[in-house]
């Protein structure tokens, strides 16, 4: 059951980068994302009352959902929508990847795990892939620069999906459904980011063409309502940071996409960091800690 929802992750996840890339153009992207996720939300709500599965939470515990929806169906993907603006696709998943270290940290801070030395030299290995892949743009200086910013962008966005990662954790150890938790959430994501369209005076355009429309009904099925289950069960059952593992190979599907459709070039500092930032990431989930076992069921 594992291996298949780490394959459902890594292929629907590894393609949607690309497809991010594909909404960028006349739409305000903020705009593009609350489409997004309120198709996503009308979507899981209409499915969950067709099986029967939506359950009523009382009010009181809905300040989860709402951080949920805030880390990973709002803020998170509000930086990198506009990170898209920047980079090649394929360059903000690999900055994505470093998820696992920022789970890794929050963790420590959140929940007084400790890692050992082996995941703290992933982590350092990851930051110096990022390093290496942006070593062009760090030389220059320029935080202005395309590159830098869409690099703080990337940044800040995974920072924000680690956070939403946790607090997904702590609604499946309170017994709450995963596809009940993300119904809810993304209800409150996407209100949220169409209340953050209004007050910055955004225009509620849609571009019709295939590839707009296309892309964005991919992000919004595939890519949420599936991907974002699939990878939600996975922390449900092996915990937050080893699910992440998924985020070391997607970004191989879509650096493969980004080199075929957006004509990013290969350079052997981008291979070093590439292969140093995944390979941080590898040396991350081989050890967590020792005599911890999580296995969480839903």
């Amino acid at each position: 059951m594992n291996i298949l929802l780490y394959i459902g992750t890594v292929l629907i996840w590894g393609t949607t980068w690309l497809a991010i890339a594909f909404q960028v153009g006349t739409v305000q992207v903020e705009v593009s994302a609350f489409y997004r996720f309120s198709l996503a939300a009308l979507t899981q709500i209409l499915f969950m009352l067709a099986i029967g599965k939506l359950t009523w939470v009382p009010i009181r515990q809905h300040k989860w959902f709402v951080l949920q929806g805030w880390f990973l169906f709002c803020l998170n993907f509000i930086f990198f929508y506009n990170a898209a603006k920047y980079l090649p696709s394929g360059l903000i998943a690999v900055v994505f990847s470093l998820a696992s270290i920022f789970n890794m940290i929050n963790a420590s801070v959140f929940q007084q795990k400790t890692p050992t030395p082996r995941p703290l030299i992933g982590a350092c290995l990851g930051v110096l892939g990022v390093c290496a892949l942006f070593w062009e743009d760090i030389q220059l200086g320029n935080w202005a620069n395309t590159g830098l910013l869409g690099l703080l962008l990337s940044l800040a966005g995974t920072y924000c999906f680690s956070l939403g990662n946790l607090v997904s954790q702590h609604q499946q150890k309170a017994g709450r459904h995963v596809l009940v938790s993300n119904s809810y959430a993304l209800v409150y994501g996407s209100i949220t980011l169409g209340l953050w369209c209004l007050l910055q005076g955004f225009s509620f355009d849609v571009e019709n063409s295939y590839k707009y429309l296309g892309s964005l009904f991919y992000l919004a099925i595939p890519g949420t309502v599936i991907g974002f289950a699939m990878y939600l069960k996975l922390i449900g059952k092996i915990g937050a940071e080893k699910a992440a593992y998924s985020t070391v190979l997607f970004p191989i599907v879509a650096l493969s996409l980004s080199t075929l459709f957006e004509g990013y070039i290969w350079t052997e500092t981008s291979v070093l960091g590439v292969l140093l930032a995944l390979g941080g990431n590898l040396i991350v989930f081989s050890k967590w800690s020792p005599g911890t076992k999580r296995q969480q069921q839903i």
